[in-house]
């Protein structure tokens, strides 16, 4: 029984201030019940401004990621590396997000399309629906109707010709040039530029120079002409292969006129070369020097440089190097670098290691997609990844992807619009079950957030309905 102070002391403070306790029972419930007293809560997400990918898996808001935007504030580096074992919707993503990209008018893009099917690269579609011609890199027909691009084209600087004669040579060989090979190589680069002035200088000049070296340039050395020759004869036969090897006609001739790259999509196309050969990361090189020096400009466009397949360029320790400076050289003039790989433990656990980390620093932005549980562990230890998302990694499905923006961690359902379906998929991909699976919860997802406006339009509705009650 209560103490009658106390009641009489309570019913003066309610009679002046009103009821400031209400007394319940305690009620006996599990946590799984429990837990609905308490408000959702979810991680911030990255602002508003950019292009949107999907939406956030726990909280159901809209996932929107732009590295120009972002850049300076969140992220301190606008470079992007994209994981993930084939079949999850890396490609999807890719592609969804440049024709995103390219709804902005300042925004440009060049693609290394390294895969492909039915003859064509794996942008073939979208380039046609832009209006966009691929730059096929193609060694069975660049004697004929081929595209060329010459290491040599004087839109290059001279420093960045010998800088990519010098990684041409070092990626075929496998090992650094001695200095001696390096000085041969030099000299006969010097001759060339300096006494071919009517037309563009191209390899086989460079070539016949290594063979036949002018006496001058072993009189500045004070050497026998004859070591010189001894000394670029290595350099000479690495080059001949570009000339009259297995990679002739795409690059010892003038670069061929009409590749327009002001156009707001690039895509070299190098679907026709065997991804397994040494050609590949040559390639890869001629292009990444050839962009440096042809394509970017400081005219305050955004551009988005895309390399699928990018472990050709960081399992390289030369080609790593190249892009590691391209890389740095871009970040003041708005270039976004994102590199589209299988496996972290291809490039970690490869001959450029050292490169590879440099390059894996610069990527401020993370996307993982399904990986089997030892790939997930591996990545997660190698990126810093939190525990929970290590552990989700192996159990995700296609479509949706751990974000690791700067430490913003998410995990993002990727969502794919009716118009971009049909240029993200080809016929071939519509018929494999991961395809099936991602275009079923892309609809499932337009089902969702239809359903949601209509409820939000009816308790509208129903809001407008009763306070026109209240007032009558």
């Amino acid at each position: 029984m209560r103490d009658p102070l106390t009641a009489i002391t309570d019913a003066f403070t309610s009679f002046l201030f009103g009821k400031v306790e209400t007394t319940r029972l305690p009620v006996r419930t599990s946590t799984g019940q429990a837990q609905a007293v308490y408000l959702p809560t979810a991680a911030p997400g990255l602002g508003d401004s950019g292009v949107i990918i999907g939406r956030e898996v726990y909280s159901g808001k809209g996932y929107i990621y732009d590295p120009f935007q972002l850049y300076g504030q969140q992220l301190p580096a606008p470079h992007w590396l994209v994981l993930g074992e084939s079949g999850n919707g890396k490609s999807a993503l890719e592609k969804t997000y440049v024709l995103r990209q390219l709804r902005f008018r300042d925004r440009q893009v060049v693609v290394l399309d390294a895969q492909g099917e039915d003859g064509v690269g794996e942008w073939n579609l979208i380039a046609q629906e832009l209006g966009i011609t691929p730059i096929r890199l193609d060694p069975t027909v660049a004697l004929d109707t081929g595209i060329r691009l010459n290491p040599l084209d004087p839109s290059i600087t001279s420093t960045g010709q010998l800088a990519l004669l010098r990684t041409i040579i070092e990626v075929a060989m496998g090992h650094g040039l001695d200095e001696r090979s390096g000085f041969a190589l030099k000299v006969a680069h010097a001759y060339v530029n300096e006494t071919i002035v009517e037309r563009q200088p191209v390899l086989s000049d460079i070539v016949e120079q290594l063979r036949h070296p002018e006496p001058e340039s072993a009189e500045a050395m004070n050497v026998a002409l004859e070591d010189v020759r001894a000394w670029g004869l290595d350099v000479a036969l690495v080059l001949d292969r570009l000339v009259d090897g297995d990679l002739r006609g795409m690059f010892d001739g003038p670069t061929t006129v009409g590749i327009d790259l002001d156009a707001p999509l690039i895509v070299f196309d190098l679907s026709h070369i065997d991804r397994n050969s040494i050609a590949m990361p040559i390639l890869m090189a001629i292009v990444g020097v050839w962009l440096e020096h042809t394509w970017i400009r400081p005219d305050r466009k955004k551009r988005i440089f895309l390399v699928e397949e990018a472990w050709h360029i960081i399992n390289s320790p030369f080609v790593a190097q190249l892009f590691q400076r391209l890389l740095k050289f871009g970040r003041r003039l708005g270039l976004s670098f994102v590199a589209v790989v299988h496996h972290l433990s291809d490039v970690v656990d490869g001959a450029a290691a050292k490169e590879a980390a440099a390059i894996l620093k610069m990527a401020s932005t993370r996307t993982i997609y399904a990986q089997k549980a030892d790939e997930a562990r591996a990545t997660g230890k190698v990126l810093g990844l939190p525990r929970w998302a290590v552990e989700i990694i192996p159990t995700l499905t296609p479509g949706i992807a751990v974000w690791d923006v700067n430490g913003n961690v998410q995990v993002v359902k990727h969502l794919i619009t009716e118009m971009e379906r049909p240029l993200v998929y080809t016929d071939r991909a519509m018929t494999e079950s991961a395809a099936e699976s991602m275009a079923a919860a892309s609809e499932e997802l337009l089902a969702a957030e239809r359903e949601a406006e209509e409820r939000a339009l009816y308790m509208e509705q129903q809001m407008g309905s009763s306070s026109e009650s209240t007032v009558a």
